[in-house]
């Protein structure tokens, strides 16, 4: 019974979300703009990860096994 409480719980407070765009506080304003940028950037920009901030995955599947390359900076502890 008690964890289908704390289950209905957490829908009940995941459902309540708001769902308004994003405005900056009263008396805040946006980030300055970026060097170089002509416009401000939008919030649906300013909240969208970079290339670096989230990178493709290489989901390359080795076939077979296969040797290492030699490593010149693989150095034992001194």
């Amino acid at each position: 019974m008690r964890p289908l409480l704390a289950l209905v719980t957490c829908l009940v407070l995941v459902a309540c979300g708001q769902q308004a765009d994003l405005k900056p506080l009263q008396g805040a304003s946006m980030p300055p703009v970026p060097y170089g940028a002509t416009q401000q950037p939008t919030t649906e920009q300013l909240l969208e990860p970079d290339t670096l901030a989230a990178p493709e995955r290489s989901v390359e599947l080795r076939r077979r096994s296969e040797e290492r390359e030699d490593d010149p900076f693989d150095l034992p502890p001194e």
